[in-house]
C-alpha cells in the first residue's frame, strides 16, 4: 500500500511528471518548487521597486526554462544542495512545466509596464505573477499547468526530449 498522498501525486503529474514512483516524488517534490520560489522573490522585489530592470534581468531565467529540459535556477540543486543531501536528479521538464515558464515569460511583461509608466498595470500584472508562483510554491499546486491541462488534456504523456 502507497503512502503518497494521491493530491501530492496529482499535483506533480499535471505538471507533466509522469511514471514516478513515490519514493521520487517523495525526494523532488518540494525541490521541483526551488526555481518557482526564486522566481517569485525575484519578481516580488521587482515589483515592489517597480523596476523594469529587475524584471528585464528575470525573463531570459524564464523563457530558458521553457526551452531547456530544465530550469536555469535548478543548477542550484542539481550540482549543489542534491549532493548534500543525497538527493536524486530532477526530472526533465515535460511540456505543462515547460508552458507554466512560457506564461510567465510572458507575465513578466510587467517590466515593460513599469518602463513605459504604467504603474498601475505593472502593479496587478507583477503581483498577479508573484500570487500564482506562491500558490506553486506553498502547496504544490501550478496553475500555468492547470491552464495547460484545460487547453491540450489532461498529461498522459508529456516528455519532451
Amino acid at each position: 500500500m502507497s503512502d503518497m498522498s494521491p493530491i501530492v501525486r496529482g499535483r506533480i503529474e499535471a505538471q507533466g511528471f509522469l511514471g514516478l514512483d513515490d519514493q521520487m516524488i517523495k525526494q523532488v517534490n518540494y525541490w521541483l518548487r526551488l526555481s518557482p520560489a526564486i522566481c517569485m522573490i525575484w519578481a516580488a522585489i521587482g515589483t515592489a521597486l517597480q523596476s523594469a530592470t529587475v524584471l528585464w534581468l528575470l525573463v531570459p531565467f524564464a523563457l530558458l526554462g521553457a526551452l531547456l529540459p530544465g530550469h536555469p535556477f535548478d543548477l542550484l540543486y542539481t550540482h549543489g544542495v542534491r549532493y548534500v543531501t543525497g538527493g536524486p536528479r530532477l526530472p526533465r521538464y515535460p511540456l505543462p512545466r515547460r508552458f507554466a515558464c512560457l506564461l510567465a515569460t510572458l507575465m513578466l511583461v510587467v517590466a515593460w509596464c513599469f518602463q513605459s509608466g504604467r504603474l498601475l498595470s505593472g502593479q496587478i500584472v507583477g503581483w498577479t505573477l508573484v500570487a500564482a508562483a506562491f500558490v506553486n510554491v506553498s502547496t504544490g499546486f501550478c496553475i500555468p499547468s492547470f491552464i495547460y491541462g484545460l487547453i491540450f488534456g489532461r498529461p498522459t504523456s508529456c516528455g519532451v526530449k
